[in-house]
């Protein structure tokens, strides 16, 4: 279980910058476990080769404007501060990342606008996080972020160009159209290639389809750093499913119908409430859960991801779900086949 064995080396130009052109256009690849193949398609066949005795499992959460720049109160130093959750109900004291964290100290005020600063509480003993609480008037902390935040786009996007249309592109398309409750850092990124005309075509097909909600956050998307990927532990994200939700899973499950999940937020979330309960069961909850191989999935039948990182847990999550072997068989072919990788993207279904 070394962190070497999920390495790849993946040519720059290949990490996707900016979206498809239309979402349902992007590049999609179907992989058949029960009968090793491949093939090659695009997201809006996707309506062919789901059945219609099956449940689709989305996460509904919405990313939150959590990057916001500002400048060192005292000198002028220009920071990046990344909010990662919420610790108040009011929405003023936020764990978060700071960069570069070099400069700031407990006390530091960092202002963002004549609107909004933000103040150093404390630093985190692990992982870099600090606790800062956010100046601002009002009671509305959504209020603020939508004014003078920014979508939290992965580092490994880098635009050479700026401005408003590119901003204004990235909030609604760095984000499902399905979206609903705010509290993300980072999209549930299979899910950006669905559009209400594939959603209502699946439910014509008989498609049941229902809504789970995990927040994004440092769990998903925080690098391993050990070799030995066992000592490797997760960030806590929290995750709600309702009633009516489980009980659509429950009974499609128990009918023999197969339950899709979109992306691997939607897995992680079903998964454990499987491994908590031994069933599919509403509550409102956290997950820790580091899906590597040789994991026995209780609820997951089929899969729809994007390409991810060398490295990541993501990449070993869905090598358990389809084995080492043949995700690093697919990963090539996408290379050669010139696949868009990361968080824009294309994507992969596995059956």
């Amino acid at each position: 279980m070394q962190l070497s064995d999920y390495d790849y080396n993946l040519p720059e130009e290949l990490i996707a910058q900016f979206p498809a052109d239309k979402r349902e256009n992007s590049r999609m690849m179907v992989l058949s476990r029960e009968h090793h193949s491949i093939e090659h398609k695009h997201f809006y066949d996707i309506v062919n080769y789901i059945d219609k005795n099956s449940i689709l499992v989305l996460n509904n959460t919405k990313v939150l404007p959590a990057r916001l720049y500002g400048v060192k109160e005292e000198t002028g130093a220009k920071i990046e501060i990344l909010l990662l959750k919420s610790k108040s109900e009011q929405g003023h004291i936020w764990e978060v990342l700071i960069k570069p964290s070099k400069r700031v100290k407990i006390g530091t005020i960092i202002k963002i606008s004549d609107e909004l600063s933000a103040k150093v509480l404390e630093k985190k003993e692990d992982d870099g996080e600090w606790l800062v609480e956010l100046l601002f008037d009002g009671d509305n902390v959504l209020d603020v972020l939508h004014k003078y935040g920014n979508i939290p786009l992965p580092p490994y996007i880098e635009r050479k160009m700026a401005g408003e249309d590119l901003k204004k592109l990235d909030f609604e398309r760095y984000q499902t159209v399905y979206a609903k409750d705010e509290g993300s850092v980072a999209a549930p990124t299979a899910g950006l290639h669905f559009t209400e005309e594939i959603l209502e075509a699946l439910r014509q097909k008989g498609v049941e389809i229902v809504y789970v909600t995990l927040n994004v956050g440092m769990g998903t998307f925080r690098p391993v750093k050990c070799e030995n990927i066992l000592e490797h532990r997760m960030h806590s994200e929290t995750f709600e499913i309702t009633e009516e939700a489980a009980k659509k899973i429950n009974d499609a499950k128990n009918s023999g119908k197969k339950v899709i999940a979109v992306g691997t937020t939607s897995v992680r979330t079903l998964e454990t409430a499987y491994q908590k309960f031994g069933k599919v069961q509403a509550c409102k909850d956290s997950s820790e859960l580091f899906i590597y191989p040789p994991y026995k999935f209780g609820v997951v039948d089929e899969l729809i991801t994007n390409f991810h990182l060398p490295k990541s847990t993501l990449l070993m999550l869905v090598s358990a779900f389809a084995g080492k072997d043949f995700i690093f068989e697919a990963y090539n072919k996408a290379i050669e086949n010139k696949y868009r990788f990361f968080s824009y993207g294309d994507c992969m279904f596995i059956k």
